[in-house]
């Protein structure tokens, strides 16, 4: 079964607990993370990567030195030891999430629900899911708004492409006869399903893969859990 995971980011992290925790994860993520200017960025980033090794240590049994990761020519990682071990990550605001599985192609997108200029769902999304946005009304429009650009990035990202894909070249809508949103693409031959989850009324939560066997909540990653098993 496919697991998802979040972390809430603290506000702040010690100065020298944050330098130990850099010191967790490869030289490369190491040098792009000392490059963010704002703090918070910085906090996210390296967290993504903490939380996602922190999980692979538990399930591989392994020491976080013995973990490396390959990329695909999109820049997608993929876990050296297993390269059958699917994951994916997504930070936004004060949150960072995971979603993990034995196999196969998966994604997840979390964002935080912010005001939006008028042309934006217009620019980026597909005609027909612009028209289900505009009706949604103002009231509606907003959250819908994060629904489908969480979805849409995490198809994306599920697929492992990047920017290859327009991000109008698929369609996502709500199926009334599933009760539940699908995809029309032609990116891949194999089809996706797609959950939402709910863990902070502030944001939204997107997961998509190859299969249908999501679990039914999300597993919250505590943050002291984590700093320890990376620095003791």
């Amino acid at each position: 079964m496919l697991e998802v995971y979040a972390l809430q980011v603290p506000d702040q992290i010690d100065p020298e607990l944050f330098a130990k925790l850099l010191n967790a994860v490869s030289e490369d993520k190491k040098l792009r993370i000392s490059r963010f200017k704002q703090k918070a960025d910085a906090y996210r980033a390296l967290l993504a990567d903490l939380l996602i090794r922190s999980i692979i240590m538990e399930k591989y049994r392994v020491e976080n030195q013995e973990i490396t990761f390959v990329y695909n020519p999109y820049g997608k990682p993929t876990l050296a030891l297993d390269q059958s071990f699917s994951f994916n990550l997504s930070h936004s605001g004060t949150w960072v999430a995971a979603i993990v599985g034995n196999g196969g192609l998966v994604g997840i997108d979390i964002e935080e629900v912010r005001p939006i200029e008028n042309d934006v769902a217009k620019r980026f999304f597909a005609p027909e899911e612009y028209a289900d946005l505009v009706a949604k009304g103002e009231e509606g429009g907003l959250s819908y708004f994060y629904d489908l650009w969480t979805l849409k990035e995490s198809f994306i990202k599920a697929v492992g492409k990047g920017l290859s894909i327009p991000f109008d070249s698929f369609v996502i809508r709500w199926d009334e006869l599933a009760g539940r949103y699908a995809v029309n693409q032609n990116v891949e031959d194999q089809a996706f399903s797609f959950q939402q989850y709910q863990i902070d009324p502030h944001f939204k939560l997107s997961v998509c893969a190859d299969r249908d066997d999501f679990p039914d909540s999300v597993s919250i990653y505590e943050w002291s859990e984590l700093y320890k098993k990376m620095v003791l």
